[in-house]
């Protein structure tokens, strides 16, 4: 763990309820008695996860029958841990229901979604000002954010460097269909008190973005001191190193929480359906008026989307964006639906066999 969060053993002021402990997860651990802890995930290293507890901190692996499951904790998880220091047993053995989960798709063959933050409320969708500035980039961030089930507010760092920061923002803005744009300087601090009302206690923030837009410079600055490595950026292209390493919780002086990432290279849209709808509601909005029901706004006859792109009504950058995010997600969904069949195949194949050899012992 960073400084800023006890490391294993070590004892800390903070109760499960400032860890952002509700009712709900009590009602979920209440069928454990015995030797176990309620506990929040705040970083995972390779095989092992740093746990805070009620007024300390461990360091736990999971179960066989959780790593048999694939069911792996997330920071930001809260999890059940069987604590039997005396024996010199920690081991996380459950994790209790996740309130949200952001998740980023698959980028590789795996198919299978990434958790990046777990039960978080806010998700600051972080870009700078500059060469990373990118309306669709930030709409393919909303709509994983939408998914999540958390609340999204774009941020902009490194605003304080341009030329018209406000202009900056409304730019941003109006691809944003009313989501919070925030302009900030997070080394200088100008504007970063904007964040205040995102910050109450108790909740959690999630920060994603790209590599050197700022994520841990913020968290320098809103924890009031050097927590996190940071670096500058490359000056011919503004593009940043991953700094930060591992995903992390921070408790902040005001009592919010917050998890940092990684910088984010690749963004897969997995199963972000719902926050497509909630990313582009201008769209759904026009295509009410397309003649078909099922018009896809390419070539259809009595399209209302086309027409509104030709009024200038709304961008063609815009109607691009939302076909591809439509077409990547059909495209991941008939991938799922590739690798349940032949996950089929190979267990019915599997059961034949089984009952073949048990067939074959019968006869003997």
């Amino acid at each position: 763990m960073n400084q800023s969060t006890p490391r294993c053993g070590e004892k800390h002021p903070y109760t499960l309820e400032d860890l952002g402990w509700t009712d709900e997860h009590e009602k979920a651990f209440s069928k454990y008695a015995g030797p176990y802890l309620p506990g929040r995930v705040a970083c995972r290293q390779k095989t092992v996860w740093d746990i805070l507890i009620d007024g300390g901190s461990v360091t736990a692996g999971i179960s066989g029958a959780l790593r048999k499951l694939g069911r792996f904790p997330a920071v930001g998880d809260f999890v059940v841990l069987l604590h039997q220091p005396e024996a010199g047993t920690s081991m996380i053995v459950d994790i209790l229901p996740q309130k949200t989960r952001f998740a980023r798709g698959s980028t590789g063959r795996g198919g299978i979604d990434q958790v990046i933050a777990a039960n978080i409320d806010t998700v600051f969708i972080v870009t700078a000002a500059g060469h990373d500035l990118n309306a669709r980039r930030i709409e393919r961030f909303l709509a994983i954010a939408h998914a999540s089930g958390a609340c999204p507010v774009i941020v902009i760092n490194k605003s304080d460097l341009a030329d018209d920061p406000a202009t900056l923002a409304d730019e941003i803005a109006s691809a944003s269909s009313g989501i919070p744009v925030i302009p900030i300087g997070a080394v200088s601090g100008e504007g970063v008190d904007r964040l205040d009302p995102y910050l109450p206690p108790r909740t959690t923030i999630a920060l994603i973005g790209s590599s050197g837009v700022g994520k841990s410079t913020l968290i320098n600055r809103l924890m009031g001191r050097p927590v996190q490595e940071t670096s500058h950026t490359r000056d011919y292209d503004d593009k940043g190193r991953h700094t930060t390493t591992v995903r992390q919780l921070f408790v902040l002086n005001g009592g919010a929480l917050m998890i940092d990432n990684p910088g984010l290279r690749e963004v897969g849209i997995g199963a972000a359906s719902a926050g497509i709808a909630d990313t582009f509601p201008d769209i759904l909005e026009l295509a009410e008026g397309c003649r078909f029901s099922d018009c896809r706004h390419e070539e259809e006859p009595g399209c209302a989307v086309r027409a509104a792109v030709a009024d200038g009504t709304l961008s063609a950058a815009r109607l691009e964006s939302f076909r591809r995010l439509v077409q990547e997600l059909a495209f991941e969904r008939d991938k799922a639906e590739i690798g349940f069949v032949r996950l089929e195949k190979k267990r019915w194949k599997a059961i034949g066999k089984i009952q073949r050899d048990i067939g074959k012992t019968k006869g003997r």
